[in-house]
């Protein structure tokens, strides 16, 4: 199961916490702009930052990429949060 984590502050976690959390992980940012395609599994541990419809600005998305995660869009359709995360994980973790 996939371990959930929310923060308040975007700018303390990105400098101070992500990058341990993401060390030795494939490290991932759902953007829908100026991204990769996908993968379409992934046979490692992964960490992956979902933010608000429309994607995170491009502020964020420049500190996300600094912490080393990679921008990666589902295609033209933007979608709610709530559909974009389970989407995501069936793409990157599809059922045995």
């Amino acid at each position: 199961m996939p371990e959930v984590q929310q923060r308040k502050r975007f700018k303390p976690f990105v400098e101070d916490e992500l990058p341990a959390i993401a060390a030795g992980t494939r490290a991932l940012v759902a953007h829908p702009y100026d991204a990769a395609p996908c993968p379409d599994s992934a046979s490692e541990p992964a960490t992956l930052a979902i933010g608000p419809e429309g994607g995170f600005i491009a502020y964020e998305v420049g500190k996300l990429r600094e912490a080393g995660l990679m921008p990666i869009h589902i295609g033209q359709r933007i979608l709610r949060v709530e559909t974009a995360v389970p989407v995501l994980l069936a793409r990157l973790f599809p059922p045995v």
